[in-house]
């Protein structure tokens, strides 16, 4: 065979087992990523801008054409108008979406873990990818047991004092609302607010490929990187997967390889199954697609974090400025909503001091809520048809459980408390419930239009009080004022219900579980299950999404899925090493 791993997808996850596995000599190693190369000396600009809002909303990083839907999608009332579908931001580039995240480098809550092995994810627990955490990052500011200094990404946190006024501001609202200032995110887990944990090394972002595909690890002869090349279908030889098909560059090309690993994300890596007869058989046989192996778990339970947006006017004196940081968001808060079944620290609040790159954006704060332990796990992937350029159907049904969105709710009117706080309003000024709307998605693409749009709104907003208040209602605020969702509980509900999406944390649609377990996809090294030769590494294995941003996690998990590989490996070695002395 041509290559000992074949992977798929070199975003976060294909990224660290590229590195890792071709470390031993004796593999051969091919990492194909649909998107473009970002070599080191020549990564863009946009990504390696710290603020993440230039390659966030740039075109030539995404899939472009990837569509979703956020609301709760009824499929036992066809006569029911389908809720309308979103522009979804996957990335499309080398590094995947650590080269256009915001950069959040956190982990979760113990309590994470222990439940991915208790869904049956042997080996997962907190203790167990603690040690992983540790080796994925090189801390600038902490030497304790909770930290590494040794990995591949750098990470460190903005100090306060380096926080322009608005944040400053939102710190003191937490702390007169009760809450405790912990200098550490990821340190013992507790409520607080804390200066965020950021992937970068102070002055660039370092994304996984930054981090792991660097020039020395590039140079290694039993590497190969084939960027442009996106894979169009698996290799079977019965029961084994043996290969890929692609395009690179436009051109149909064929790999074979000992085992094919899909990092492709957990929108992308169902559909690969699935357009080859891995999946639900009544899906399936609906697609006309020949049974290969039936796991009804693939493209299932598909998970993110529902969030909702208090945005605010801030006045001069305490914007974010370039003297501050190129950083919007510096500070966070984790907080319990205390409903019964729900562990500590369920909630989190990212403050962010900016929200777009333009000058109206510079004018915008945001409060922006998740539900950081969500129980909606009825959103799925789906095939719109076998044309492999085609993407597929995605339903989040982000506030399927009636949990998620009472907490949006409570969350909501405690911005609202917060907003309206002494610190807070003293340095902003109407505050309004937002959206991220398809106007929001095309006034924030980097061009010269909306250079020359925004600047002609801002001096319009930093005019008279009552000029600015007229504007943000007339043309800012989209449907709901913030006196209509304070006041009135349906019209808060059915402003959730339509603003709420999710923040980019697609997972566990081919979830990690027991053997018996009918939905897992794959075993806890991320095997196909009924198929040789497949692996699946990606956020799609978590058994459930965990309080957090998900890179790290994702991070986390291909080293260990890595160290599992290569320690397999070993005896195999040994026995042929045995075998020729």
């Amino acid at each position: 065979m041509d290559y000992s791993h074949i992977i798929v997808g070199g975003g976060s996850a294909g990224s660290v087992l590229a590195n890792r596995l071709s470390a031993r000599s004796g593999n051969r190693v091919l990492l194909l990523e649909a998107g473009q190369d970002t070599p080191p000396g020549q990564v863009p600009r946009e990504i390696e801008d710290t603020y993440p809002g230039t390659a966030y909303f740039d075109p030539r990083f995404h899939w472009t054409e990837l569509k979703v839907r956020t609301q709760v999608v009824s499929h036992n009332n066809p006569e029911a108008a389908p809720p309308p579908l979103r522009k979804y931001e996957q990335a499309r580039v080398l590094g995947g979406g650590s080269s256009i995240n915001g950069q959040m480098a956190n982990r979760g809550a113990p309590t994470d873990y222990d439940e991915w092995e208790a869904r049956g994810a042997a080996g997962w627990n907190w203790d167990s990818v603690l040690p992983y955490f540790r080796k994925v990052e090189r801390d600038l500011d902490l030497d304790d047991e909770w930290h590494g200094k040794d990995g591949h990404i750098t990470v460190t946190r903005i100090p306060p004092e380096r926080w322009p006024e608005h944040s400053r501001a939102a710190a003191e609202a937490f702390r007169l609302a009760g809450f405790k200032y912990l200098p550490d995110q990821n340190g013992h887990f507790e409520d607080g607010y804390f200066p965020v944990t950021v992937s970068i090394d102070g002055k660039k972002r370092v994304s996984a490929a930054v981090g792991y595909l660097n020039e020395q690890v590039r140079r290694r002869g039993n590497l190969t990187i084939s960027t442009n090349t996106q894979v169009s279908g698996l290799l079977f030889e019965g029961r084994r997967c043996v290969g890929v098909t692609a395009l690179v560059d436009g051109q149909a090309r064929e790999f074979r390889g000992r085992e094919v690993i899909l990092s492709s994300g957990a929108i992308h890596s169902p559909a690969i199954l699935l357009r080859n007869g891995i999946g639900p058989v009544g899906h399936l046989r609906e697609m006309g697609i020949e049974v290969r192996s039936a796991l009804p778990g693939v493209g299932q339970r598909l998970m993110d974090h529902p969030s909702i947006s208090l945005s605010s006017f801030i006045r001069k004196p305490a914007r974010l400025t370039e003297a501050h940081s190129r950083r919007h968001i510096l500070l966070g808060l984790r907080y319990s909503s205390g409903i019964p079944e729900a562990p500590a620290g369920d909630m989190f609040v990212a403050v962010a001091s900016k929200s777009a790159w333009h000058a109206v954006g510079e004018q915008i704060a945001s409060l922006l809520a998740f539900v950081n332990k969500t129980y909606s796990e009825s959103g799925q992937v789906r095939l719109a048809s076998t044309d492999w350029r085609e993407e597929p159907v995605v339903e989040f049904n982000l506030l399927s459980d009636r949990r998620d969105l009472d907490r949006l709710m409570s969350g909501f009117r405690m911005l609202a408390a917060i907003q309206l706080s002494a610190p807070l309003a003293a340095v902003t000024t109407d505050p309004f419930p937002a959206a991220y709307s398809d106007k929001v998605r095309k006034i924030g693409v980097v061009n010269e239009k909306n250079r020359w749009l925004t600047r002609a709104i801002a001096t319009l907003l930093d005019g008279p009080p009552a000029l600015r208040s007229w504007l943000i209602e007339r043309y800012v605020v989209e449907g709901f004022t913030f006196r209509q969702v304070m006041e009135d509980e349906e019209a808060l509900e059915a402003f959730i219900r339509k603003a709420t999406i999710g923040v980019w944390h697609a997972s566990c649609s081919c979830r990690m579980g027991r053997e018996d377990d009918p939905m897992a996809v794959v075993d806890a090294e991320g095997r196909v299950r009924g198929v040789e030769g497949l692996r699946v590494v990606d956020a799609s294995i978590f058994p459930v999404v965990p309080c957090a941003n998900t890179n790290f996690p994702v991070l986390m998990t291909a080293e260990k899925i890595a160290d599992a590989m290569l320690a397999e490996a070993e005896p195999a070695a040994t026995l042929r090493s045995n075998a020729v002395a």
